[in-house]
């Protein structure tokens, strides 16, 4: 890229350090604001959503510093070695991978998590459903073994947070891929929260039926974000989501409510006679799940919660 080729024109031998070329002429220094304001520039190009963002991200990722580091150290030259590594990040941006799998985390609910491409990133907008979970479980939460699972755990953002929050809260937290579990088991180890969680490989909620005498009428709540991509707007997503977040953690089937109707379906028996389903759903979907489960006998009320833009984006359905 002739662009970077300027970043490596500017380091040289001495890095990005101010040093003599061979024809006597002084090199240009890179400083953190200088490659800042062209990352910032270059990303800009090449249509990314968050160039400024991206580029303070991935710079404090290389010089191992919090983004406030960055502001105040604007003058500081920047070594080769520190050059090169941001480099590398910069190529692979612009090949629209993900920032989180370039550092290999993410902050979620104040905390931060591990992640990989076997791993959905989190979300802004789940947080909302972990903060309704908060909500509603804080005061039976209280007790001790109050028990939730969480289905399509992921890197383990949704549980872990709430288990981080409500001290005495137990979980188990299932997901189809082994990888993504080896994820979430070292997100718990590294939480401090290992002690108080199961994980389980299996499909949905197929674990839990296979341990029925375990959890049928125990659970305080099942959360979970599935699946709910409509298979034929998968195509259309932008391509860091498309080409590098899981597919099977995406595709909702032809309309997007298959893991929601298994829910919906199964769900109500693991509850405790109090106990609720809270479920993150896509645009245009909290109505759907509303009236699959008014079809349904075994639930009673149904909490419709809006995310900050105004979508409705958490659905919390209560055990009749």
């Amino acid at each position: 890229m002739a662009e970077q080729n300027e970043i490596n024109g500017g380091s040289g031998a001495g890095g990005g350090r101010a040093g003599t070329a061979a024809g006597g002429q002084a090199q240009e220094v890179w400083t953190i604001g200088r490659i800042l304001k062209w990352t910032e520039g270059y990303f800009r190009k090449a249509g990314l959503d968050s160039p400024r963002l991206d580029a303070e991200v991935l710079l404090s990722y290389v010089l191992k510093k919090e983004r406030i580091f960055l502001y105040v150290h604007f003058d500081q030259p920047m070594e080769a070695a520190e050059l090169a590594a941001y480099k590398d990040c910069i190529k692979r941006r612009v090949q629209r991978q993900p920032v989180a799998y370039i550092t290999g985390h993410k902050e979620f609910m104040g905390l931060e998590f591990k992640v990989t491409p076997a791993t959905l990133i989190p979300r802004p907008d789940t947080e909302i459903l972990v903060e309704a979970v908060l909500q509603r479980l804080k005061a039976g939460a209280e007790a001790e073994g109050s028990l939730i699972a969480d289905i399509g755990t992921g890197s383990g953002a949704i549980c872990l947070s709430l288990l981080n929050y409500l001290p005495k809260l137990q979980a188990v937290t299932v997901d189809i891929s082994a990888e993504a579990l080896a994820v979430a088991e070292e997100n718990a180890r590294s939480l401090g929260l290992a002690e108080r969680l199961e994980l389980w490989q299996g499909d949905m909620l197929e674990p839990l039926k296979q341990q029925a005498e375990s959890f049928s009428g125990r659970l305080a709540a099942i959360v979970s974000n599935p699946p709910y991509i409509p298979r034929a707007d998968i195509a259309g997503l932008e391509p860091d989501v498309r080409a590098f977040e899981p597919v099977g953690a995406l595709d909702g089937g032809e309309d997007g409510l298959d893991f929601y109707r298994r829910l919906l379906a199964d769900g109500a028996a693991f509850l405790q006679a109090d106990g609720f389903l809270a479920m993150e759903a896509g645009i245009h979907q909290a109505q759907q799940l509303k009236a699959l489960a008014e079809e349904l006998p075994q639930w009673g009320r149904c909490e419709i919660i809006r995310d900050l833009a105004g979508i409705e984006r958490v659905v919390v359905l209560w055990k009749k």
